[in-house]
């Protein structure tokens, strides 16, 4: 089963005192492999989700790549402390949560108007300061062995039922499940969505660690169903179809289907021609086909579509009443409901 701990291996080396992710012994490489070029990205991102397409950029355009790998917030928090100091070119995130910190910061430049065109508005900040790479919809995963999808909810916040007790599992520190409980505060305010997290603890909400967890346990029948990012179901069939794991879409205007995008941005002060170079990649043709087909993602640039497998997006709360800004900032105080109701334990 796929595991952030246990990332593909990749080919490495070193090319002068940057880790190149590319074999740079390819003749066409050589030169620019030696003139320097460099991009240091700090990465939200799991290796094992985007190491894959870094190899092309690096391979395709000869410019060595230094990845520092983490969590999201905290490496946000990381170039907030070092400041002016920071190595880092180009933050990738896995949501809009740490982005909005470092805006709030004012650590990051503004994109191009010609990069930041490459998605619609709604997929990037409205100051310019990040753009939306690849999407990523919120679902209930259930096993169908222990699970009629007829006894499942049209909305996530009937979750709270008595019948659902003991049955539902979350991962409260997980940057995705902060996302989606600031995206309910954006909507349903600060009162109602406390309401519904201690609702959730009172109901005796199961917590695992991250996406990848959750969905291990509901597999293994350990958990009945979950709360998770559409695309590690995905990610966990495609190594084995015979797992009883299936992904239920709550109403499509529903709080419970919100879409949460992975983002990047440069550095204020860092705004290379590399470092924008290698944002505008991640929109090109051959990053978003990549984000679809092998990762499982929504892809984000216009004129992108997603893989077949997935199911089309409907229109309604998902995407066009989520305001980005809004859901990138003010991370702490989410933190602190999340705390405050008890679903941590």
């Amino acid at each position: 089963m796929p595991s952030q701990s246990n990332p593909r291996p990749r080919r490495a080396f070193r090319c002068g005192t940057a880790l190149v992710l590319a074999v740079c012994a390819l003749g066409g490489l050589l030169t620019s492999c030696g003139s320097g070029a460099s991009v240091t990205i700090y990465s939200g991102r799991s290796e094992d989700l985007v190491m894959p397409i870094l190899e092309r950029f690096a391979e395709e355009t000869g410019i060595s790549v230094d990845v520092r790998w983490g969590d999201s917030a905290e490496l946000a928090l990381q170039v907030t402390e070092e400041g002016d100091a920071t190595p880092a070119d180009v933050f990738l995130s896995q949501s809009p949560g740490a982005l909005g910190l470092l805006d709030e910061e004012g650590l990051l430049a503004e994109l191009p108007t010609e990069t930041l065109d490459l998605v619609e508005e709604q997929n990037r900040a409205s100051d310019g300061s990040w753009v939306g790479v690849s999407g990523r919809k919120r679902v209930l995963v259930y096993n169908r062995d222990l699970v009629d999808e007829a006894d499942l909810p049209e909305s996530v916040l009937d979750l709270t039922d008595p019948a659902y007790r003991g049955m539902v599992a979350v991962a409260p520190e997980n940057a995705s499940f902060q996302d989606f409980v600031t995206g309910m505060r954006t909507v349903m305010g600060d009162d109602e969505t406390l309401a519904w997290l201690e609702g959730m603890a009172a109901n005796d909400v199961q917590t695992e660690a991250n996406n990848n967890a959750i969905v291990e346990a509901v597999s293994r029948g350990e958990i009945p169903m979950g709360l998770v990012n559409h695309y590690y179901n995905y990610r966990f069939l495609e190594e084995d179809p015979s797992l009883p794991s299936v992904n239920y879409d709550f109403s499509p205007d529903d709080i419970g289907s919100m879409m949460i995008v992975t983002g990047a941005a440069v550095i204020e002060g860092h705004d290379t021609p590399e470092a924008q170079q290698l944002v505008e990649f991640l929109l090109a043709d051959e990053a978003q086909e990549f984000f679809t087909n092998e990762t499982f993602e929504y892809p984000l640039a216009i004129g992108s579509e997603p893989a077949d497998m997935l199911p089309p997006l409907e229109e309604g709360f998902t995407l066009d009443t989520i305001d980005l800004d809004e859901l990138g900032g003010d991370l702490e105080t989410t933190v602190e409901l999340i705390e405050q109701s008890g679903i941590n334990g």
